[in-house]
Formats: structure tokens, C-alpha cells, sequence
């Protein structure tokens, strides 16, 4: 199961979703409080499972409804997907991945994990 690791920053406080192997998935914002990092993870748990794929990689692609993940390529031609609420708003990201395969593993992980995570403050 996976789970969500809140923990303080120099500027704020994040939390990353990590799978059951300890891999990182997603990551938030810098959030001011500990209340809306926590708010935050309750919009992950909430969206993620509902979220429609929008792959902004391919010519023409469908403009999706939000709440969605949109896939992306970064500069460094990497892949990579944004999570957005039903609100607009970027409420998680993950890494750059090399195959789009890869980017689109990333969002059935979170689609599994973000539901039933628990969370840890460290």
C-alpha cells in the first residue's frame, strides 16, 4: 500500500506519494501550513482515482474535463504528468520519466496508491 510522507521544508511544508516499493510518484506544492499540505493529500486522494488522462504529447489530443492528469514533455524532452483538481489547480507532479510508458505507469501507481494511502508526518 502506499502512502503519503508529509514533511517540513525550508519555505513550507510538501508531501510526496510513495508506492509500496518506497518510490516517490507525486509530489505537491511547498504549502504554508501543515493544514493545507493535509488538504491537499485529502484533493490526491479524492481526484486521482477519478482523474481522466490527457496526453498532451500527441498532435490533437483531447482536451479533458478536469479533475485529470495531464502527460507532458518537460525541456529536457523527458516525460512527465501534472495532476489537477476539479478546481484547475496543480495538486500533484511527478517525476521525468523517459518512455511514456513509463509516465503512464506512473498514473495507474497513483490512481492504486493515492485512495488508501496513509499518512505519515516525518
Amino acid at each position: 500500500m502506499g502512502k503519503f510522507v508529509i514533511k517540513e521544508t525550508k519555505s513550507g511544508v510538501k508531501f510526496n506519494l510513495k508506492a509500496s516499493n518506497g518510490e516517490i510518484i507525486a509530489t505537491s506544492e511547498v504549502y504554508n501550513s501543515m493544514d493545507s499540505c493535509k488538504k491537499g493529500i485529502a484533493s490526491v486522494m479524492k481526484n486521482a482515482p477519478i482523474a481522466a488522462i490527457e496526453n498532451q504529447t500527441v498532435e490533437g489530443y483531447a482536451v479533458e474535463k478536469c479533475p485529470k492528469f495531464e502527460v507532458y514533455t518537460d525541456k529536457a524532452g523527458e516525460f512527465r504528468f501534472r495532476l489537477k483538481a476539479t478546481n484547475g489547480q496543480i495538486i500533484a507532479v511527478s517525476e521525468g520519466y523517459k518512455a511514456i510508458a513509463s509516465c503512464n505507469n506512473g498514473i495507474a501507481s497513483v490512481k492504486k496508491n493515492a485512495p488508501e494511502a496513509e499518512i505519515i508526518e516525518e
